[in-house]
């Protein structure tokens, strides 16, 4: 089985320690950043299956960090941070993280989301799918992990890929939050409905600056599905 590579961005070098020794522990080739910049520098050399980051960081900070990362990178990016308040998560998963992991954290609990993340991950991105998800001027295709809107191509995360792609494979269907939940990261539904909404929100907005169609409809107290007749 391939290797995963996952970079780990802390700046308190004993919690960077153990969390290189937890995803070590787990089989993955693990290396430690110390500060945003060093990090950008591994980023952009390197293609990591994972980036666990911390917010508060000396030069680039963690949010800059994902800002900058998102314009070319589509690996998962959890968040580990003792700014675990609700506007906290919020921000940083609209600006494209995929989890949010509070501090104290459990190292068990670590080691589980990495899993989880990885998993939905190499299964959006491996070759093989091959077919192209077609709803209006909006296409998926599976293998090029691509989107395009009205012929120009939208730069998505991996969850929002995944989101689009399971929408767009049952376009007449409504979707729960839960179910979008469950299929986009591969675990059980807590109930946040954040999570799934700001997911939403961001896809809607990446559409909607090349095209001024609205492909996601939403079905009041019920969820989500494709915008169609």
């Amino acid at each position: 089985m391939e290797t995963c590579h996952i970079l780990v961005v802390e700046d308190d070098q004993d919690i960077n320690r153990l969390l290189c020794r937890i995803l070590a522990d787990g089989g993955y080739d693990v290396r430690p950043a110390f500060s945003g910049s060093e990090a950008v520098l591994w980023a952009e050399q390197y293609d990591y299956d994972l980036v666990l980051l911390d917010l508060m960081l000396p030069g680039i900070t963690g949010e800059e960090f994902i800002a900058r990362m998102r314009k070319k990178r589509t690996m998962p990016i959890i968040v580990l941070s003792a700014k675990a308040g609700l506007e906290d998560r919020v921000n940083v998963l609209r600006l494209g993280a995929d989890d949010f992991i509070p501090k104290p954290f459990d190292n068990a609990e670590v080691l589980a989301r990495v899993e989880a993340q990885l998993r939905r991950y190499k299964q959006f991105s491996a070759p093989g799918g091959g077919q192209v998800l077609r709803c209006g001027d909006l296409e998926l295709d599976r293998e090029a992990i691509r989107v395009t809107a009205g012929g120009r191509e939208v730069t998505l995360t991996a969850r929002e890929f995944e989101i689009l792609a399971l929408l767009m494979s049952h376009p007449r269907k409504v979707f729960t939050r839960e179910q979008l939940y469950e299929s986009a990261w591969g675990g059980e539904y807590m109930g946040d409905d954040n999570t799934v909404n700001v997911h939403i929100s961001n896809l809607r907005s990446k559409l909607s600056k090349v095209s001024d169609q609205e492909y996601i409809k939403t079905v009041w107290g019920i969820g989500f599905k494709m915008n169609v007749e």
